[in-house]
């Protein structure tokens, strides 16, 4: 699992985080990122803590680096944290090959997904709408 941070300029106090090659289904990751999108960072660990998905694991590791990225590189406090995008894009299939009957083989293709999670500073939002 590859992960990528960055910090965005234009945006202020954003982290965001890239796994890629994960070995799952789209589908089945999406199923678990649509319950987490906009919820604090709290209520995603337990979220994700109680799931019975395979799928949570994984998104619960990127989400506890990202909050551990923003509290360490930026000084972010992990409690005004929140998830203000969260997508799940295709990967490449790993191709390998069964061994059949008569010496014969079948492809199997094992799909892979890339997770993008954004945490944005809940703080730092009220901040500035109030000085507007």
């Amino acid at each position: 699992m590859k992960k990528n941070m960055r910090k965005n300029s234009n945006s202020g106090r954003e982290v965001k985080v890239l796994a890629q090659h994960i070995c799952m289904s789209v589908f089945k990751a999406r199923r678990v990122i649509d319950q987490i999108r906009g919820r604090s960072y709290e209520e995603t660990l337990m979220i994700l803590e109680l799931m019975p998905y395979r799928a949570s694991y994984p998104i619960f590791k990127l989400v506890y680096s990202a909050a551990a990225n923003a509290n360490h590189n930026m000084g972010l406090n992990e409690a005004d944290l929140f998830i203000s995008k969260a997508e799940v894009n295709g990967g490449p299939f790993v191709k390998k090959l069964r061994p059949r009957a008569r010496g014969r083989s079948y492809p199997v293709k094992r799909p892979t997904c890339h997770i993008t999670i954004v945490l944005k500073d809940k703080s730092k939002l009220f901040l500035d709408s109030s000085k507007i």
